[in-house]
C-alpha cells in the first residue's frame, strides 16, 4: 500500500511538473504575431479579455496554458488599459511586461518650422489617436486654457516632434509645445547679443517668424536678421512679402498683387513702420538664434535667386540689378 501511495505521489509530481513545464514553455514561446501591429485594451478589461482577443486574432490556439499561468502568477497579470505595439514573435511574457507596466506605444507628431497656428490645429485634428477637444473652441478660449498672457497664438509654440500615447488630448500637446517655446526663448534671450532693437522676448518671436518665412536655409538666417535689424535702425520699412501674405489671410490667392502691396493692413510691412504686431508663423530654434545673433554685415536688401538661396545687396542700385537678373530675367 505504501509503495502504491509513493507511486501515485510520484506520478502526481511528474504530472504537475509536466504541466508547469508546458505552461512555462507556452508563455515563453513566440506568439503567432506575423507583423508589427497595435493592440488596444479598453478600460476595465482583464487578462482573460486579453486571452479572448488573442484567441480571436489567432495569436494563440488555446487559452488553457495561459490561464494556468495566471493562477500560478497572479501578480503578473494586472494588465492596464492602453494601446500597445506588438512585434512579430513576441512571447506572452513580453506582452505581459508591456501590459502590466502600462508601457504604451508612443506615437509622434511633427510640426515644421514656419507653419501657422491654423496649420497646427488642422494637423492635430487629422492625426490619428489624438483626442480632439478644440474643434468648438475660439482662439481666445484656447489661450485661456493654456493660461497664456498673449491674445494672439502665432509664434507661441515650438515646432518639433512630440510623442504621445493614444487618446492624448490636442490641448495637452499644445501645452507641451507652448512650454517648450517658453523655455527655448527664455534661454536664448539670456544669451542675446548686445544692442539689439528688442524690448521684450516676444519681439524676438516676431522677428524670428519673419526670418523663418523668408528662408529655410539656416546659413542665411543671420543675414536676413541683419538686414531687418539694420533697416529698423535706419527707419526703413522692412518690406517683407510673408507679412503681406499673413495679413491677407484667406484672401491670399497665391500671388501678391499691386493692390495687396498698397493695402494698409497691420501686417503689411510695405505700408507700416517697424515690425508687425505679432509673429506670422512658428519660428524654430535657428531662426530665434539668428534674430538674437545677427550677422555683422552692411546688407540692406535681398532677393530670391529662385533656387532656395538669396542675393544680398548693400545699395539700392545693386539690389535693382539683382531683381532684374533673378526676378525679371534681364541681364
Amino acid at each position: 500500500m505504501l509503495r502504491l501511495l509513493f507511486a501515485i505521489l510520484f506520478i502526481g509530481l511528474i504530472t504537475i511538473g509536466g504541466v508547469v513545464y508546458h505552461v512555462n514553455h507556452r508563455v515563453s514561446s513566440s506568439l503567432n504575431i506575423e507583423h508589427k501591429q497595435l493592440y488596444t485594451l479598453a478600460t476595465g478589461k482583464s487578462y482573460n479579455h486579453v486571452l479572448s482577443d488573442f484567441k480571436k486574432l489567432g495569436f494563440i490556439d488555446s487559452r488553457l496554458a495561459f490561464r494556468i499561468h495566471a493562477k500560478l502568477n497572479s501578480d503578473l497579470i494586472n494588465v492596464k488599459a492602453g494601446t500597445y505595439q506588438l512585434l512579430p514573435n513576441m512571447t506572452m511574457l513580453q506582452v505581459l511586461s508591456l501590459l502590466t507596466t502600462g508601457e504604451e506605444h508612443q506615437f509622434k507628431i511633427t510640426f515644421v518650422e514656419g507653419s501657422t497656428f491654423k496649420d497646427w490645429l488642422i494637423q492635430l485634428a487629422e492625426t490619428q489617436y489624438i483626442q480632439t477637444t478644440l474643434a468648438d473652441k475660439t482662439t481666445e478660449q484656447i489661450l485661456n486654457l493654456l493660461e497664456s498672457k498673449y491674445n494672439h497664438p502665432e509664434g507661441l509654440f515650438f515646432p518639433d516632434t512630440y510623442q504621445f500615447t493614444a487618446n492624448t488630448k490636442d490641448i495637452d500637446i499644445l501645452k507641451l509645445a507652448y512650454q517648450r517655446m517658453t523655455l527655448e526663448l527664455t534661454a536664448s534671450w539670456q544669451g542675446r547679443a548686445p544692442k539689439l532693437p528688442y524690448k521684450t522676448p516676444y519681439e524676438v518671436l516676431i522677428m524670428a517668424s519673419m526670418v523663418e518665412k523668408e528662408t529655410a536655409k539656416i546659413s542665411e538666417q543671420p543675414l536676413i536678421s541683419a538686414v531687418f535689424i539694420t533697416r529698423l535702425a535706419k527707419k526703413m520699412r522692412l518690406q517683407t512679402d510673408p507679412t503681406i501674405i499673413y495679413g491677407l489671410g484667406e484672401r491670399y490667392t497665391g500671388d501678391i498683387t499691386y493692390a495687396n502691396l498698397r493695402e494698409k493692413t497691420a501686417y503689411n510691412t510695405y505700408r507700416i513702420n517697424g515690425m508687425p504686431p505679432t509673429p506670422i508663423a512658428m519660428p524654430g530654434k535657428s531662426a530665434i538664434e539668428a534674430s538674437l545673433h545677427p550677422a555683422n554685415t552692411p546688407y540692406l536688401y535681398f532677393v530670391s535667386k529662385g533656387n532656395g538661396e538669396h542675393h544680398f545687396s548693400t545699395t539700392l542700385k545693386e539690389h535693382n540689378n539683382a531683381v532684374n537678373k533673378y526676378i525679371r530675367g534681364k541681364k
